[in-house]
């Protein structure tokens, strides 16, 4: 069953970006939330809050491997200027969160799950209390509501994760450009597995600290004309300067340990696939690199003859030509990724 047809909205656009960020979208930032929690092993967990005056639907943003919620001011902007509110988490070991590693730039995770329990625990303790508040706009009967989740990339893995572990917690998730598996080029998953899980157990034997995986390195900005997530420069330059501008938040390549629990989701994923019981729809960037379209695809297929409420038609929906980073995309990508989402999430509330 196809998705009704998204209203067209104004958001953001990349000719007002600079001046938006300077004047409004700064202004609006900086009337947030920003406070952090313990999560599993009292790792600190950071996050950032922004709610309605009034009754209003709740979005928790699950963000990509390497990012931080300061990189999505823009996307959270728009959102809240649609009536919405905005939730943001910054997983552990990246981010403004706690590093888990000595060396604060490598990309590991000890289980790929302590993620997905992060994020539930900052539903459950943060988000839903914030939530009932302002949904029951200070009456004394609190009336109870789930947030929507809108997750990309190594989110939407969380994300399907979370909701595998804890199926009750949201009422419906939009994942763009989710990453079910990495994409390994040209490289055969068996071999590519192989080498992985070699490394993997050659660094439980001889080294203190998870290495990086071959060819990974610290952080490093990659110049716009070989970058392969966005098609918009002044996007991908506002992020650019973001992370060259706060040491903080920057983080370099994977370890070969986070690739092994990576593999290690991505069974998880398939195996749990019953669990799932949130309405789920899927954003596919038709020209993405970085993730394997065709995981998707396989999870679409296989999750929609579960129930036909994910996954409509069996399939993603797919923005063709649209690169990875789908809501930092040019804006005839971005803002059909947008209206989608805000529609799968107005059928799915109260």
């Amino acid at each position: 069953m196809p998705l009704p047809e998204a209203q067209s909205i104004e958001y953001t656009k990349e000719a007002q970006l600079t001046a938006r960020l300077s004047n409004e979208i700064k202004h609006f930032w900086q009337q947030g939330l920003f406070a952090s929690f313990n999560g599993l092993d009292k790792i600190r967990i950071n996050y950032a809050a922004f709610t309605q005056a009034d009754e209003a639907e709740c979005i928790v943003v699950v963000t990509g491997r390497s990012e931080s919620y300061l990189k999505y001011q823009e996307l959270t902007f728009d959102l809240h200027q649609q009536g919405f509110n905005v939730f943001l988490i910054d997983h552990r070991g990246q981010g403004l969160s706690q590093r888990l590693l000595q060396n604060r730039y490598k990309g590991y995770i000890k289980n790929f799950d302590h993620y997905a329990l992060d994020l539930q625990q900052f539903i459950s303790e943060i988000v839903n209390p914030t939530c009932h508040n302002a949904f029951n706009n200070g009456l004394n009967n609190v009336k109870q509501t789930k947030p929507h989740l809108l997750a990309h990339s190594m989110g939407g893995a969380i994300a399907i994760r979370m909701m595998q572990l804890f199926p009750t917690t949201v009422k419906s998730a939009v994942l763009t450009s989710p990453m079910i598996a990495v994409n390994n080029g040209n490289i055969p998953n068996w071999l590519a597995k192989t080498i992985i899980y070699s490394g993997n157990k050659l660094d439980s034997w001889f080294s203190d600290e998870a290495n990086y995986f071959i060819g990974q390195t610290g952080f490093a900005s990659t110049p716009f004309v070989e970058n392969e997530l966005t098609q918009s420069s002044v996007r991908y330059q506002h992020f650019i300067e973001l992370y060259q501008n706060n040491e903080t938040i920057q983080l370099g390549g994977v370890t070969t340990h986070w690739l092994a629990e990576s593999i290690a989701a991505n069974k998880n994923i398939f195996t749990d696939l019953e669990k799932l019981s949130t309405p789920i729809l899927l954003l596919q960037a038709g020209s993405d690199t970085v993730v394997s379209n065709e995981a998707q695809n396989e999870f679409c297929q296989q999750l929609h003859q579960i129930n036909t409420k994910y996954c409509p038609d069996g399939k993603p929906f797919v923005i063709n030509n649209a690169f990875h980073e789908l809501l930092f995309e040019q804006d005839q990508y971005r803002t059909l990724a947008i209206n989608q989402a805000l529609t799968w999430f107005r059928t799915h509330s109260n």
